[in-house]
């Protein structure tokens, strides 16, 4: 793929290799902007996307409810958001390997707009068309944040010259969802309070506006021109040597979070905990993620992944097997400590491992497959976890979803080896 002109570089035979086209986003360079612009340019970027569609996510349920909708109605809205990007994940991961950063951006901001602009015309309407436009403007703004994620992804880990680099890059970006889970639904939950819904879908529509304010601070990459070869598929990189094992430690981990958010609001309730008490436990499980998170690039250059991989799956498995045992609200935030410190460690972890496995110009499709996965199984598996809840209880959740992600321990150990070898191939 042609890249961008920039520092000759060779490899480790002394042969010449291609400069890569995202180098200045840590190099800067002559009329590069600086690379501390570069990244903050990549985090407010998600935020404003992410805002919006956390904003929407929290404000159309609401809106439903108080419409006398049910509850079906509201769980299909939601589903929505996730359901869309496993629709669109491979053609946006394939865009962005063709236009690198700002085409993708810019439909990203266009799809979370029109979301937003959706809603705030079903703010303004009745009848059945009210919930038509929910419906689409779910659709909207969980199709652009994952588009604009894939992008950024994708252009932060390229950005990166070694695998220290790309640990300490995905860790300042992790920062991004939290903050924009803060920001969206914060916004939204006192525009309506003050002046209606329209008000808070409105500020929504303005968000991705910032996304696009930055993007000039992220180079640009000259479009690929090597053309794709007949036949291959996104699914080829299944065959990729520790692509299998590393999609599956990351749905592993992933789907902890998923138990965590459904089954502890479960187990309070069990327990007689006032909702004040289950959503402080709920909250200080993102302030360990983020936390983590901040350490995490000063520690970068003592980690090596595989590692990291394995240490948290044993220790989530270790806080699932005594989460459902302890007695009281401060011992479970405890737990949800240990867990967030555990998983928020995982995200930089697997992001790195999952570029040194792609080949350079495929990495939009990797990024967007795993993406795919996810989308996809938080999707399906609340409704899973509806169902084992019901029939088996909270408590047996925990245990199952600790064994697995323990059990999976062995596929993160073998990706040392796997990732060594595609470093050095």
């Amino acid at each position: 793929m042609p890249d961008a002109p920039g520092r000759e570089q060779r490899g480790g035979d002394g042969r010449r290799a291609a400069p890569s086209p995202s180098a200045a986003l840590l190099e800067g360079g002559r009329g590069t902007p600086r690379p501390g612009a570069n990244i903050l340019a990549l985090i407010v970027g998600q935020i404003g996307l992410h805002s919006a569609m956390a904003g929407v996510r929290m404000a159309a349920p609401l809106q439903a409810l108080r419409e006398g909708y049910s509850a079906w109605t509201v769980g299909l809205l939601l589903a929505l958001f996730a359901a869309a990007p496993v629709l669109l994940a491979l053609p946006a991961g394939r865009l962005a390997d063709r236009h690198g950063y700002h085409k993708p951006l810019r439909y990203a901001a266009a799809f979370t707009a029109l979301g937003a602009l959706l809603a705030l015309v079903a703010s303004l309407v009745g009848g059945a068309l009210h919930l038509v436009l929910l419906l689409l403007a779910a659709c909207g703004c969980g199709a652009g944040a994952n588009v604009g994620l894939i992008a950024i992804q994708r252009s932060a880990g390229r950005s990166a010259r070694d695998s220290t680099a790309r640990v300490r890059i995905f860790s300042w970006l992790g920062l991004a969802p939290a903050l924009a889970n803060v920001v969206g639904p914060v916004a939204a939950g006192f525009l309506i309070d003050g002046a209606g819904f329209w008000a808070a879908y409105a500020f929504m529509l303005l968000l991705p506006l910032a996304s696009v304010a930055v993007a000039r601070k992220v180079p640009r990459e000259t479009p690929a021109r090597v053309p794709r070869p007949k036949g291959r598929t996104a699914w080829d990189l299944w065959r990729l040597p520790g692509m299998r094992r590393l999609l599956v430690v990351n749905w592993l981990l992933s789907a902890c979070w998923d138990v965590h958010s459904f089954a502890v609001p479960i187990l309070g309730h069990e327990r007689g905990f006032s909702a004040s008490t289950i959503g402080l436990v709920l909250g200080v499980f993102p302030l360990a993620v983020s936390g983590v998170r901040l350490l995490i690039p000063w520690l970068a250059h003592r980690l090596q992944e595989a590692q990291v991989l394995r240490g948290c799956m044993v220790g989530t498995a270790l806080v699932f097997a005594v989460y459902p045992l302890v007695p009281s609200p401060g011992l479970m935030a405890l737990c949800a400590v240990a867990l967030g410190m555990m998983l928020g460690a995982v995200q930089p972890m697997i992001m790195s491992t999952l570029h040194r496995l792609t080949p350079h110009e495929r990495h939009g499709e990797a990024i967007a497959l795993r993406s795919m996965t996810l989308n996809f199984s938080s999707t399906v598996l609340p409704l899973l976890f509806g169902v084992a809840g019901s029939a088996l209880g909270v408590a047996p959740l925990f245990w199952a979803m600790g064994g697995a992600v323990g059990g999976g321990n062995w596929l993160a150990r073998r990706l040392g080896t796997t990732s060594s070898e595609a470093e050095a191939a």
